[in-house]
């Protein structure tokens, strides 16, 4: 899992609470599973190469 940034993962995360105390709880939770999706096929090596360009499927 060296290709976990400690620093990306917390920002998003930020984003779900403030989302959260926006009230927005559905999109809230759309954002978790997105975010645990990722986190879990990581390890696989389904994620791409940290230099290709990241899209980001967020709600905000």
């Amino acid at each position: 899992m060296s290709n976990l940034d400690a620093r990306q993962l917390a920002q998003r995360i930020d984003t779900v609470l403030d989302i959260l105390v926006a009230g927005d709880n559905h999109s809230a939770i759309k954002n978790l599973e997105i975010l645990k999706a990722e986190l879990l096929a990581q390890p696989s090596g389904e994620q791409e190469s940290p230099s290709a360009q990241p899209k980001s499927p967020w709600e905000i």
